[in-house]
């Protein structure tokens, strides 16, 4: 008895060109900073180790895991390359 192959189908898959593989608007600058103040909404007022202040959100894995960020906490922030004046706390330091 002859035994037959399988073909295996793949699905449809459209190619990527060279602009949507890597997005600079995905990049941000990280940094790092102390949080000098407690802002409404979930924002942060943080002093940069360069000396600039900054207006900072929680990222959505620190807001799911409910870590608390007082003032005085050192952070990793990322800075969007559109606006240095603005970021997001992606990391509480111990």
């Amino acid at each position: 008895m002859a035994t037959r192959t399988r073909t295996v189908r793949r699905r449809y898959q459209p190619r990527r060109t060279d602009a949507q593989q890597t997005s600079p608007k995905e990049e941000g600058i990280p940094v790092e900073g102390v949080v000098t103040e407690t802002l409404p909404n979930a924002m942060f007022r943080v002093k940069l180790e360069s000396g600039h202040e900054v207006l900072a959100h929680v990222c959505g894995k620190i807001r799911m895991n409910y870590v608390r960020i007082l003032p005085g906490d050192r952070v990793k922030v990322e800075l969007s390359p559109y606006d240095l004046t603005r970021g997001r706390i992606m990391w509480r330091y111990k």
